[in-house]
């Protein structure tokens, strides 16, 4: 991690790296995730089976793939009621909130002819639930709450187990959020599967939810056969900061993304130098703390950067260049600032 300060002459030449980082040359993992397609796509639940061998070092038979009643059973043994009831009051927060987003059918006439939309929900939708290295039960619940709110009928879920294992924390959150059907694989494989059918997975409409760089890949090459979200990259928050910030909340909200990925982009944007130089201490102190410290460290030193600028509207305009995917407003008057936010995904107000 480092302080980049706006008089510095790598200022600007810094600043454009983090703003071209998604212009990652993917070309390199191209042929093998159109060999994974083309395989899924011919061979179905037999290719899914020998990717999942291959690539996760774990062995399944086809009656393994889906999740059985039992396993989210026992699922809920290994996860705490506290555990379960921070679980049931995110997806109440998540579908509230996107009842209010939900669209509408609509028509009005004029001159004699009916004009109109009708809005009506897809049939099956497949989520993406990354594993391996963390689990994120919050991932199912932003992804499948959604959809159940739609009005979908069908949603099915796709998660890499860990020695044959789905982490219980994301079975217990799937059974919440009222997914129909689960199974145990991952990777670009798993997109090929919703997105072609097998004989164990149902073809989907569209296919939602994060993963790594070949997840990515496959997503971009079934679209046009399904729908999909986006094509996500890794995570990301940059936080705008004045005098009035706390710079151990920043630290710690900075460290929140990055313990998700080596390659996660955590950064600071501020007019307060002595800010910067409190968050770092802030970074080196809560990291020792923390369990993920190889995952953190490696994005702190490739990725973190805490720029340092001459106002608080230089400031937001650093913010909207980056586009971020989650931007925190960490400043006196964070409504005002919102106002000026042209490029974010998620944008949160306050200390």
């Amino acid at each position: 991690m480092k302080i980049i300060k706006y008089s510095d002459s790598d200022f600007r030449n810094t600043l454009r790296k983090v703003v071209d980082r998604a212009d990652v040359d993917l070309v390199v993992h191209d042929a093998t995730v159109r060999e994974i397609l083309k395989q899924i796509k011919e061979r179905g639940d037999a290719a899914l089976l020998d990717f999942t061998s291959r690539f996760d070092q774990y062995d399944l038979s086809v009656e393994e793939i889906r999740v059985t009643p039992s396993e989210v059973a026992e699922a809920h043994n290994n996860v705490s009621d506290e555990g379960v009831e921070a679980l049931k009051r995110a997806a109440e927060n998540i579908s509230e909130f996107h009842e209010h987003q939900k669209q509408e059918s609509w028509e009005y006439e004029k001159n004699g002819v009916l004009l109109g939309q009708n809005v009506r929900p897809l049939e099956t939708v497949g989520i993406y639930v990354p594993g391996g290295k963390a689990s994120y039960p919050s991932s199912v619940l932003m992804n499948a709450i959604p959809a159940k709110v739609a009005g979908v009928k069908k949603v099915v879920m796709c998660s890499p187990a860990s020695k044959g294992q789905c982490s219980p924390d994301v079975l217990v959150a799937a059974e919440i959020a009222g997914v129909d059907s689960i199974f145990k694989v991952g990777g670009a494989q798993a997109i090929g599967a919703m997105a072609y059918g097998t004989n164990t997975i149902p073809k989907v409409d569209k296919i939602v939810g994060p993963g790594n760089i070949f997840v990515a890949l496959a997503k971009r090459m079934v679209f046009g056969m399904v729908d999909i979200d986006m094509i996500a990259g890794p995570s990301e928050i940059v936080i705008v900061a004045d005098d009035s910030a706390h710079a151990d909340f920043i630290a710690a909200d900075l460290l929140s993304q990055a313990e998700h990925d080596e390659q996660a982009v955590p950064i600071l944007v501020t007019c307060s130098e002595i800010l910067a130089q409190d968050v770092v201490k802030e970074l080196k102190k809560q990291t020792i703390r923390l369990n993920r410290q190889s995952i953190i460290k490696k994005s702190l030193n490739d990725y973190c950067c805490l720029f340092v600028v001459e106002s608080l509207s230089e400031a937001i305009k650093v913010a909207n260049d980056i586009a971020p995917e989650h931007l925190e407003l960490a400043v006196k008057e964070p409504r005002a600032c919102a106002e000026q936010i042209r490029n974010a995904g998620a944008i949160f107000l306050g200390h």
